[in-house]
């Protein structure tokens, strides 16, 4: 999940370089991006067909051992899960926890997306030139790809899920809504760049409370269910910051209202809870 932002950190200058391309060869700045970027998905999903598998028990680059020990693991956690679980798969579609954790994830992708979506834009309103405004977005990106992984690892070292996630979702709030109100470039960034730590540093520590509680069959349409609600959010997250920013001529309301998807988030984080016992390692299982 860190190269989620660190993809970002490396494309923001790699996009400005590729917009100054206009005119090469007959394509615009903006086709080359087109062109140029999307290769490297293209490959890699020839890469991904060919070399992943459904299951470990398919998984030839792990030896037998490894292999026999994954899939009893993850039977015994099945087993650990099944009491807590939904039934079937359909019943993980009308779960109220399945249901609650899609409106964490709206709130958090909200963030990424509304705030991603239009970030170069408000950077490039500093005045900045294309490569420097390419450079400059890549900061919140660099600090979040760094600030996923140190709190991902202390979540995981103290074995709390629930507070890290609050905590996250708050920096998030903070950072996001307190740069609606700051005019000076340089806190705009800074309150720019908390609220990308603290969005990024929210995705990991969120995946392990739907995991904790879904087994069996009811583990694929649930997470398909939280990612597929959750991702709508792609689409209302940079077209609210675009609405407010043509009725007001301002980025700050879209801000304060991307900001408020977190709080609520939040708000349902702290409801829901998290029972970490459903993270240990079942007996017998090493």
């Amino acid at each position: 999940m860190a190269a989620i932002p660190l993809s970002s950190a490396l494309g923001s200058p790699v996009s400005a370089s590729l917009l100054g391309l206009d005119r090469a060869a007959g394509l615009r700045g903006w086709q080359w991006l087109f062109v140029v970027e999307a290769l490297p998905s293209i490959i890699l999903g020839f890469v991904t067909f060919f070399y992943l598998t459904d299951r470990p028990g398919d998984a030839t680059w792990l030896d037998a051992e490894a292999r026999l020990w994954l899939q009893r693991r993850l039977a015994l956690e099945d087993q650990r899960r099944e009491h807590v679980s939904p039934a079937s798969a359909l019943a993980s579609l009308t779960d109220t926890r399945v249901l609650a954790l899609s409106l964490v994830y709206f709130g958090a992708v909200a963030c990424v997306y509304g705030v991603g979506f239009w970030l170069p834009t408000i950077v490039k309103g500093f005045g900045l030139s294309i490569a420097m405004t390419g450079w400059v977005n890549a900061i919140p990106y660099v600090v979040a790809f760094v600030g996923m992984v140190w709190w991902g690892l202390r979540s995981d070292r103290e074995g709390e899920r629930t507070m890290h996630l609050a905590v996250a979702l708050a920096l998030t709030a903070i950072g996001v809504g307190g740069s609606a109100f700051l005019g000076d470039p340089i806190l705009k960034m800074i309150a720019l760049t908390i609220g990308a730590f603290g969005v990024y540093a929210s995705l990991p520590i969120f995946w392990t409370l739907p995991t904790a509680f879904l087994a069996g069959s009811a583990v694929a349409p649930g997470i398909a269910a939280i990612n597929s609600i959750g991702n709508l959010s792609g689409y209302f997250g940079p077209f609210v910051m675009g609405w407010i920013k043509d009725a007001t001529g301002s980025f700050a309301w879209g801000l304060v209202t991307i900001a408020a998807c977190a709080v609520v988030a939040l708000a349902i984080t702290l409801a829901l809870g998290h029972d970490p016992h459903l993270e240990r390692a079942p007996e017998g299982a090493e």
